[in-house]
């Protein structure tokens, strides 16, 4: 059983900047790739950025590309969403998942494909 906790969300500008933190704890954190998702009110999860267990392959989708940059620190076991240039369209509560990943260099942009997930983190960028 692996946990998740993320943090770090808030209420910001648009323009602005925020740092999600995701904790986990129960299993060898370097042996689990990990994503992040969001999902806004009234609509799917989406992917948003994925990291393989190694940190060497990253992952982005195409909205948050070259604004988001997913990062790990598996000494502290902490997964991290920096988040740049913020658009009001960003807003969606945020979520860090977690698989087991036989390969250290793979990463997964699907949410089938993840077996554990944190409780979410709220994101409102204002206008």
């Amino acid at each position: 059983q692996v946990q998740l906790v993320e943090s770090g969300g808030g209420l910001v500008q648009a323009g602005g900047s925020l740092r999600l933190s995701c904790a986990a704890s129960g299993r060898t954190f370097s042996d689990y790739a990990m994503g992040w998702f969001r999902q806004a009110p009234g609509k799917e999860r989406d992917f948003v950025a994925a990291i393989s267990r190694s940190g060497d392959n990253t992952y982005y989708a195409d909205s948050v590309k070259g604004r988001f940059t997913i990062s790990r620190d598996n000494a502290k076991n902490t997964v991290y969403l920096q988040m740049n240039s913020l658009k009001p369209e960003d807003t969606a509560v945020y979520y860090c998942a977690t698989k087991y990943s036989y390969v250290g260099s793979h990463y997964y942009t699907a949410s089938i494909d993840y077996n554990y997930w944190g409780q979410g983190t709220q994101v409102t960028v204002s206008s």
